[in-house]
């Protein structure tokens, strides 16, 4: 029961001290750096694959603007080649008047 009171009492310090001793007793003062190397290796690889989800993801969700803008701009195309006004017309709008010209 003393023993687990103790243990509480450990200060946060204290703990790293109490880790690192154990980790070289595991794995011996030796083994240390290359363990730590092998460590900044890996975080280095995790910050590099976070980097390009976040590129992708940015990619992903820009693309479809990207589409209406050209989309817009095939509206505008096709409404001018058939002598329509496109000043303060909706996407919908363009698309009922190219369509009712064409008909015609």
């Amino acid at each position: 029961m003393i023993f687990g009171s103790q243990v509480l009492q450990i200060a946060h310090m204290e703990w790293l001290w109490v880790i690192l001793f154990v980790v070289v007793l595991l794995f011996g003062a030796k083994k240390i750096p290359e363990i730590s190397r092998a460590m900044g290796r890996a975080r280095g690889e995790f910050e590099r694959g976070k980097q390009e989800m976040e590129k992708e993801m940015k990619e992903i969700t820009q693309a479809p603007s990207k589409k209406e803008e050209s989309e817009r701009e095939k509206l505008i195309r096709a409404a001018t080649a058939l002598g329509i006004s496109t000043l303060g017309k909706t996407d919908e709008q363009l698309r009922e008047e190219i369509q009712s010209a064409l008909k015609k």
